[in-house]
């Protein structure tokens, strides 16, 4: 039997109301969170790729887009929590065994979802030219970085729909397909990267000077292979949901795509807290740009390296997130509070665990992580010294990203979303001003390692004390949940 075979068969025990025994859930566990890490992963290599591509064009077109990369996730986000809004229903749905809902639910979703990318499209184009102006990037990079923006802002409908598509091939619990096409939207990216950052250039094979094409459009290259390449794979995860989708292939089944009252309510009673406390966070993050701008080029480039670079070492923790979503959501919507606690903490420590061991390879590895992105000696020894930081705090940061992901398949956002706000205010911006005139970008990095540290111990906090699980509804049919 298939890995993927696998999966399904254990998600039936969820739906049926089966027993599941330790290894079952373990196994479980496994089964979808190694290809959400790889999908994660592949997403990230992505981001890494990128920057180290423009990093070979200098520390100007680094810093360009360092200064807009914390805006780009605000936007990314808030397309990201909108949809969350309408996978967590439909995870819900499936658990319950409500086939038909789930599809409802994911017609309706279509309708809302494009309105609300065009929207944020148009505002991130509007903005585009001031922004880096906003954010008090040197006079020599805001060409740059308000190219890369608008690049970005055109393409966030098509981005918006690559959520979509993706969020609800997990929340049925397909990690096989979307981790492929993620891989597959990597590749794509460093193919086109290639020939869209470089102008034409000259390889030697063999004694002979063969020409490779290259369109010269540097920042703007590297924004616009990078849209394209999400672009063609959210159309291809588009197609696969529509018309191979077991759980929610919609190609057979007719319905309205209108979104009724009731749907909208509950997406943003579960999406609305996400965006707002997304937007509130990276927020924040903008304000820590504008701490590190005044630090100079060098210090810009090194932070936005050292941002990307620790994003291989937490990734894998928003993979099993994405698994504990699932699991958790199914296992909510199906009314079974014991196997949703299990599943919640088993997920939790074994994204502490992994986490743990990445933090070490981090620290062990850091010179030789920033050193593939950039040649320039100052932003190397910055760059290192940010990631050591870092890498004490990945357990418990690993804690606060699998519970949220916990607390989002149980539907409960509001408060995991005021915890977040409290921790990234209240303790990251309040030390990283305190800290950064005196220590520079070394003050900014202790901020945010002791933030995160915080951060994860009031996540386990809400986690243990159990009173998420209050909302999990009976079983329709009456049963007893059967351990």
């Amino acid at each position: 039997m298939k890995q993927s075979d696998k999966s399904k068969h254990l998600l039936s025990l969820i739906r049926s109301g089966e027993p599941m025994t330790l290894g079952q859930r373990l196994r479980l566990v496994v089964y979808l969170s190694v290809p959400a890490i790889i999908a994660q992963l592949s997403s990230i290599v992505m981001q890494y790729i990128d920057a180290s591509m423009v990093g070979s064009l200098g520390a100007e077109a680094s810093a360009s887009i360092g200064l807009v990369s914390t805006t780009t996730w605000l936007f990314g986000g808030l397309c990201s929590a909108a949809s969350t809004g309408f996978t967590v229903q439909v995870a819900h749905r499936i658990g319950a065994g409500d086939m038909q809902g789930a599809r409802a639910v994911l017609r309706q979703s279509f309708t809302a979802i494009v309105i609300w990318g065009l929207a944020v499209s148009v505002l991130g184009m509007s903005i585009s030219t001031y922004l880096p102006y906003w954010l008090g990037g040197d006079v020599a990079i805001r060409h740059d970085a308000s190219l890369y923006f608008f690049i970005f802002s055109l393409f966030l409908p098509a981005l918006q729909l690559s959520f979509l598509a993706s969020g609800m091939l997990r929340c049925s619990g397909n990690m096989h397909v979307a981790s492929l096409l993620g891989v597959s939207m990597c590749m794509l990216d460093v193919l086109l990267n290639f020939f869209l950052i470089f102008p034409t250039r000259y390889l030697s094979v063999g004694g002979y000077d063969v020409p490779i094409f290259g369109a010269g459009l540097g920042v703007g290259g590297a924004a616009l292979g990078t849209v394209v390449a999400e672009s063609l794979v959210a159309a291809v995860m588009l197609w696969y949901l529509w018309y191979r989708s077991p759980e929610l292939s919609l190609a057979k089944n007719k319905g309205c795509f209108r979104p009724k009252l009731d749907t909208i309510r509950k997406a943003l009673r579960i999406g609305l807290p996400m965006g707002i406390e997304h937007t509130i966070i990276c927020c924040a993050q903008i304000m820590i740009t504008v701490i590190v701008a005044p630090l100079g080029i060098c210090a810009i480039a090194a932070n936005s390296f050292a941002i990307t670079a620790e994003s291989l070492c937490y990734m894998p923790g928003y993979g099993i997130a994405d698994a504990a979503t699932t699991l958790v959501g199914q296992s909510f919507g199906a009314g079974r509070r014991d196997l949703t606690r299990s599943f919640a903490y088993i997920t939790v420590f074994m994204g502490m665990a992994v986490m743990s061991v990445m933090g070490v390879l981090m620290y062990a590895f850091a010179p030789q992580i920033i050193g593939i992105m950039t040649p320039v000696d100052e932003i190397r020894q910055l760059g290192t010294m940010a990631l050591r930081i870092e890498a004490f705090a990945e357990p418990m940061f690993a804690a606060s990203i699998v519970a949220y992901g916990v607390f989002v398949g149980a539907a409960s956002t509001l408060i995991p979303c005021l915890m977040n706000f409290f921790s990234i205010w209240a303790v990251r911006l309040s030390l990283a001003a305190l800290l950064a005139p005196s220590f520079g970008l070394k003050g900014v990095w202790i901020a945010m390692c002791v933030e995160l540290s915080f951060r994860g111990v009031i996540f386990l906090i809400r986690l243990f004390r159990q009173r998420w699980l209050k909302a999990i509804p009976l079983r329709s049919d009456g049963q007893t949940e059967r351990q």
